[in-house]
């Protein structure tokens, strides 16, 4: 029996395979293939409900890469199941709770998908999601605008008010005892570099690493960068990949 541990890749807030690009195949190219892309984050109200959902749709060990609302869920999940986390990779992610005005700022985007105007907010927002650089790609905006709406506005209320329900983690995350990577866009408007580094600060043995030329979502603009960073902490984990000690 095969007990080394699966590698899952979780999305962020109402997106899919789309959002880690050409990764998988660069992750399988160098013998490191996901073993699934997991979509737990639909059809689920809460994040402990999508961390729950995660452990029970993959048995065994897990080696768990969330992207934005996807690290959250990924840090619940090892923080509820630490025998079976073997390691995490956070990226572009947050263990703070939403501030008010975040949540103000959701309530009234959430008011605005309702009323049908999902794409006027995304488009809006596409500066704050993507690096500088970036923001002016037409066939990038147009892939991270298609992947959005493919989820749909209920889809989008529904994540948005987990996210703003969403607890505040930094005091737990001190009992995290896996291999961590913590990596963001150097240029994220939305979940800081601070938020990041705080992260690798408070987990025992974390490495941080800052992205160039990404903003938020640096899976679509950096894939080749993140690839490679995922496939060195892959390769990094002692065989076992078991929690340290």
């Amino acid at each position: 029996m095969n007990d080394a541990p699966a590698l899952i890749l979780l999305p962020g807030l109402a997106s899919d395979d789309a959002l880690w690009a050409d990764i998988p195949q660069r992750l399988a190219a160098a013998g490191r293939p996901p073993a699934a892309i997991t979509r737990v984050h639909f059809g689920h109200d809460t994040l402990p409900a999508m961390a729950e959902a995660l452990l029970a749709a993959h048995a065994g060990p897990l080696l768990l890469a969330g992207t934005s609302m996807g690290g959250m869920v990924a840090m619940h999940a090892a923080l509820r199941a630490p025998r079976r986390v073997a390691a995490l990779a956070l990226l572009g992610t947050s263990a703070r709770a939403d501030t008010p005005e975040l949540i103000r700022l959701r309530t009234e985007a959430c008011a605005l998908f309702a009323a049908g105007r999902m794409d006027e907010v995304l488009r809006a927002n596409v500066p704050f999601a993507f690096h500088p650089d970036h923001a002016a790609d037409a066939g990038l905006v147009d892939a991270y605008l298609a992947m959005i709406g493919r989820a749909g506005a209920p889809a989008l209320i529904r994540q948005n008010r987990a996210v703003m329900a969403r607890p505040d983690l930094r005091p737990e995350l001190p009992r995290l005892r896996c291999r961590t990577l913590v990596m963001v866009g150097e240029a994220d408007a939305l979940t800081p570099p601070e938020h990041a580094q705080e992260i690798a600060a408070a987990v025992r043995g974390a490495e941080f690493v800052s992205v160039p030329g990404a903003g938020h979502m640096l899976t679509m603009e950096q894939p080749a960068a993140v690839a490679q960073l995922l496939l060195d902490w892959l390769l990094e984990l002692p065989p076992a990949a078991g929690p340290m000690r």
